[in-house]
């Protein structure tokens, strides 16, 4: 008789689709983010997005075939591509290819391959990577080109970001002001200063509706870590209009939406329950308002996501279904 069981990694699909029509869903979401970002960015969008997924292509065949001595089928399922399409939508559009090659080396090397590769990573690649980035390269992560600079690269006059002038008025740091703050409409079309692929709150709402469209993700992660962030940030402003901004403008900007929408649902490092999905949610929410007001970076989206994935196998232990037949125990 034919064997039909098949036993295989995470991550695991259970419907008709396979994870590599899963991953080019992904894709395909993250397609209008990508497209303001040459709107707004021009060349060095278009620069350092290539750049970031042809490195991380490359290092997870080179990896792969050299090191591992294996057939590498995550070059073709699309993981590899999201990965640097992630990795470079956190990045600023002025980064010298040389870092983001670095930081593609460590994302795939380091975050992924050494842990066995696709399924098996405890964190996600593309912000492991982009935070390695920040901790050795500091200043030119930090260093944000103004929108509109269309043909410019690495000589792009660069600007403070929204959630730069947030922690300048927090700290209270001289020239900095809440009134000088992009609108709300700015923040939403993607008109401010920021990485590539976190400008722009509509084109990521749109990636989000096509996710929820096509199943490719729930809506327990990412509307659990903004309804938390809403209501926390909320609190703080109440307390302080003067010091904290308003809720709505914490959702808007920096990469909150880019991570609650596109690297929180990463099917490897997420929990696989809604409950834990939820408690995964609040949590990240929750971590990034504290980092962001009270801690000394002024983005805590990519802290606190890499945080909650190294608690992912706890949450799946506590809120792990019951067994098919088990009995419930008398209290």
């Amino acid at each position: 008789m034919e064997n039909k069981l098949t036993v295989s990694l995470s991550p695991h699909v259970h419907s008709g689709d396979s994870v590599k029509k899963n991953m080019y869903g992904v894709l395909i979401a993250l397609l209008p983010a990508f497209l303001v970002s040459l709107y707004f960015f021009g060349l060095g969008a278009l620069v350092v997005t290539a750049t970031s997924v042809l490195a991380c292509v490359f290092f997870e065949w080179a990896i792969g075939k050299f090191i591992l001595k294996r057939e590498t089928t995550s070059i073709t399922d699309g993981s590899a591509i999201i990965t640097g399409v992630l990795l470079a939508f956190n990045l600023p559009s002025n980064l010298p290819v040389w870092i983001i090659i670095i930081g593609a080396l460590f994302a795939i090397g380091v975050a992924k391959m050494s842990f066995g590769g696709l399924g098996c990573n405890p964190f996600n690649p593309a912000l492991a990577g982009r935070v390695f980035l920040l901790l050795s390269f500091p200043v030119q992560m930090t260093s944000w080109p103004a929108v509109g600079q269309l043909t410019a690269y690495t000589d792009a006059v660069t600007t403070a970001t929204p959630l730069a002038i947030m922690k300048g008025v927090i700290n209270g740091a001289p020239g900095f002001s809440l009134d000088q703050l992009p609108d709300a409409l700015s923040l939403f079309l993607g008109n401010n200063p920021g990485c590539i692929g976190e400008v722009s709150a509509l084109a990521l709402l749109l990636g989000l509706a096509y996710m929820l469209w096509k199943k490719i993700i729930t809506w327990h992660i990412p509307v659990s870590i903004l309804v938390t962030v809403f209501v926390f940030s909320g609190i703080m402003y109440l307390v302080n209009p003067e010091l904290y901004v308003s809720p709505l403008v914490q959702l808007l900007s920096g990469g909150l939406l880019l991570g609650a929408i596109f690297m929180a649902t990463d099917y490897v490092t997420s929990p696989m329950s809604h409950r834990g999905m939820l408690i995964y949610g609040v949590c990240i929410g929750a971590l990034t308002v504290v980092i962001r007001l009270f801690g000394a970076y002024p983005e805590g989206m990519s802290f606190a996501i890499l945080i909650m994935n190294a608690f992912t196998p706890l949450i799946n232990t506590y809120v792990k279904p019951k067994r098919f037949g088990e009995v419930a125990k008398k209290k």
